[in-house]
């Protein structure tokens, strides 16, 4: 140490934990590794689970910022017009070149819709509705967030405003649940239990769904990669195009190889369409999803119908 520093113990409140156990020093689910867990078998005796995820957006142009500035979110002073127009690009051109190579290569996906989106452009919400495909509540819009420190009341309003807003319009039970951001309170999980949620995707510490526990009542996780993100990939990390394709390619061949010693596995994409449904790259989610479309041992569904065929294991 430097001359004339003395050594202070640490009080013992710092080493005093209110839970702990194996692993974890908290209660949300029990500790397990991936590893030793049941191997699950996916319908038809296929090997990897493949959830595509499309996250359908509204970024406020005059952006709060509470308790952060949102990821992908404007970033320029009041009006921030180049960002705004862009992410709107995706809800007015950019979706419909994701759709069309979805159907391309017959591809079902998951949308992850801001309830107040759902409620700004009916013809967008009515799109996915006459295609039948999962629609899962991703809060109220982007600058909405949930955050520690927020007024529960405050927060059950806005969880509870955004559920049954994309419910009402869209004719669905709407039981799953992706946070803007994917940040959360301590009160979000039960908050979204009392709203009639049975799972959600915010946290990535898993491969595979577990059971979350809250005050109200279970919950299951349903990892979402944060990783294999296209803004993340592209925006974030600023990788290119090609190592893209590259790095899901290498997920889904990895995730094979696992799944022949360990059980199924799932391969879970999440997209934006003010990202990939962009002109230069509109044509690498091609290249993807023609990979992933000819693969034999992958099983395409929905987020709901991957998790009801694991819980349907356990």
């Amino acid at each position: 140490m430097p001359k004339g520093c003395n050594r202070v113990a640490l009080d013992k409140e710092h080493l005093q934990y209110p839970h702990r156990s194996y692993g974890m020093d908290h209660d949300y689910y029990d500790w397990s590794m991936l590893s030793t867990r049941k191997p699950v078998n996916w319908p038809k005796g296929k090997k990897l689970a493949l959830w595509v995820n499309v996250c359908m957006q509204f970024f406020p142009l005059n952006q709060r910022s509470e308790p952060f500035p949102v990821p992908g979110g404007m970033s320029m002073p009041y009006p921030d017009l180049r960002h705004f127009t862009l992410r709107d690009y995706g809800n007015r051109v950019g979706i419909f070149r994701c759709l069309k190579a979805l159907d391309r290569f017959n591809i079902k996906a998951t949308f992850a819709f801001n309830g107040y989106l759902a409620k700004r452009n009916h013809y967008l919400l009515n799109t996915i509705i006459e295609r039948g495909d999962e629609i899962i509540c991703h809060g109220w819009h982007m600058d909405a967030l949930h955050h520690s420190g927020q007024n529960l009341e405050e927060e059950r309003e806005l969880i509870n405003r955004s559920i049954e807003t994309l419910r009402q319009l869209s004719g669905q039970e709407i039981t799953g649940w992706l946070s803007p951001a994917r940040n959360e309170s301590r009160n979000t999980p039960a908050l979204l239990v009392e709203n009639g949620i049975r799972y959600f995707s915010d946290w990535v510490n898993d491969d595979m769904p577990y059971r979350f526990n809250t005050a109200k009542g279970p919950l299951w996780a349903m990892p979402l990669s944060n990783e294999l993100e296209d803004r993340f990939i592209l925006l974030n990390n600023l990788h290119s195009e090609c190592s893209y394709v590259e790095q899901v390619c290498d997920a889904c061949n990895f995730l094979l190889q696992e799944s022949k010693q360990q059980g199924g596995r799932i391969l879970a994409l999440n997209i934006h369409p003010w990202v990939l449904g962009q002109p230069h790259r509109i044509g690498k989610l091609e290249q993807v999803l023609s990979y992933l479309s000819d693969q034999s041992n992958i099983w395409n569904a929905s987020s709901g119908e991957i998790l009801d065929s694991f819980i349907a294991q356990q």
